[in-house]
């Protein structure tokens, strides 16, 4: 099931230094948490372990530069999230930079599914999220696919502007997809990410990310 229904659109403006770059098994403790936080009801967690494996999948992480790594709280805070993990992902140290959000793909013959994005709550609302799902797309078209598709829960507003934002366009129902509320999933999707009337709102959204983030933060296809 994908879990992309806790996204928020936000403008607030940070001052912050957010770095993305591909998701690594030290990683895992982080972002479990941040399921946990932004997804309480969900069942069976991701198997991050194995989805790293997935020749399909592409999972990145949005990281704040700025925090200090050597701050006691936060570092009591990994170890206890590297514990809870199974004794087979604790071979790498975890991660010690605070992870803020996460954002993964699968490659589905000529699509881009994004099955998770998620934001720590608190950095909701500071245009994290539309950072990441920047970068799903980002992806997506270094895989050459031909559109992305997602879906959200039905009531939620803030997801539906961020994604028509982005040139999603609704396209069917799930009904009561989400079974801990029985809630109807919307299914949406982009136009071919080649057409010309994509091709012009894509470049507009990166002109704007030029502007407000500079050089703050790095595309998959950077790397």
């Amino acid at each position: 099931m994908a879990r992309t229904e806790q996204i928020e659109a936000g403008s607030k403006e940070t001052g912050g230094r957010y770095v993305l770059r591909p998701m690594k098994r030290a990683d895992i403790a982080q972002v479990m948490d941040i399921d946990r936080e932004s997804f309480p009801s969900m069942w069976p967690p991701t198997a991050y372990g194995q989805e790293l494996k997935n020749r399909l999948a592409r999972y990145f992480v949005l990281v704040e530069e700025g925090a200090d790594e050597a701050d006691p709280q936060s570092s009591s805070l990994l170890r206890r999230l590297a514990r809870r993990l199974p004794r087979r992902e604790r071979e790498e140290p975890p991660t010690r930079r605070l992870i803020i959000g996460v954002v993964g793909i699968w490659l589905m013959v000529d699509q881009a599914h994004v099955v998770t994005i998620a934001v720590r709550e608190s950095f909701r609302r500071r245009g994290a999220g539309a950072l990441l799902l920047h970068a799903a797309i980002e992806a997506a078209i270094a895989e050459r696919v031909e559109s992305v598709t997602l879906e959200y829960r039905r009531d939620n507003e803030p997801a539906r502007a961020l994604y028509e934002r982005y040139g999603f366009l609704s396209v069917g129902v799930r009904p009561r997809y989400y079974t801990d509320t029985n809630e109807d999933a919307v299914i949406m999707t982009t136009p071919p990410l080649t057409s010309k009337s994509y091709r012009e709102k894509y470049e507009r959204l990166k002109q704007e990310h030029a502007r407000r983030w500079g050089d703050a933060y790095l595309f998959p296809a950077d790397f």
